[in-house]
C-alpha cells in the first residue's frame, strides 16, 4: 500500500444489527438464515467497508433473549448455546457507547436504540420488524439504509459488485 493510502481511504461503514436478524445470523439454521449468514459474513469480511457495531445494552438484550424458554429446544436442534452465539458476537462486533436519542421515534420502543445508533453513526440498520421498516425514508434523510435482510438485495447493498468498480 502506497504510504498515505489509508489516510485517504474511506472510513468503514457501520452496521447494525437488530436482535432478530442477530438471532436469525448466529441461530437459526433454515435456507433464508442460511443466505443472510452468508451475506452479513461477506460483509463483515470487507472490514476496510463495514464494521459492525452495537452496545452493551444490544448485547445485554441479546444474552437476555437467548435465555427465552421457547428458544432452548431450537438452540439445542442447532447445536448451538448461548455461549458460543455471545462469544461470536464478541468476536465480530465493536461496542460503543450509547448514542442519544434522536426525535425519530420508532413504535417499538425496544428498537429505538437500534435506530438512535444507527443515526449517530450513520450506519446501515438491518431489520425485519415492521415498525423499523416504516421509518425507512425518513432514516434515508438521515443517511441511514435500512434493509430488510430476507426481503431486500442485501448483498448488493452491502458490498457492491466488484465488476463495476474497475
Amino acid at each position: 500500500m502506497p504510504q498515505g493510502a489509508a489516510a485517504t481511504a474511506a472510513p468503514a461503514r457501520a452496521l447494525v444489527l437488530d436482535t432478530n436478524i442477530v438471532l436469525d445470523w448466529l441461530l437459526f439454521g433454515d435456507p433464508q438464515a442460511q443466505q443472510l449468514q452468508a451475506q452479513i459474513d461477506a460483509a463483515l469480511a470487507a472490514p476496510a467497508r463495514w464494521q459492525w457495531i452495537a452496545t452493551q445494552a444490544m448485547r445485554d438484550e441479546l444474552q437476555h433473549v437467548l435465555d427465552y424458554a421457547h428458544l432452548q429446544p431450537r438452540m439445542q436442534y442447532y447445536g448451538r448455546t448461548a455461549a458460543q452465539i455471545l462469544a461470536r458476537f464478541d468476536a465480530q462486533v465493536t461496542l460503543v457507547a450509547e448514542a442519544e436519542a434522536v426525535p425519530l421515534r420508532c413504535g417499538d420502543p425496544d428498537d429505538q436504540k437500534f435506530i438512535d445508533l444507527a443515526v449517530a453513526h450513520r450506519a446501515a440498520l438491518l431489520s425485519k420488524d415492521k415498525q423499523v421498516l416504516r421509518l425507512r425514508k425518513r432514516l434515508a434523510r438521515l443517511d441511514v439504509l435500512v434493509a430488510r435482510p430476507m426481503g431486500d438485495a442485501i448483498l448488493p447493498i452491502l458490498l457492491p459488485l466488484e465488476a463495476s468498480n474497475p
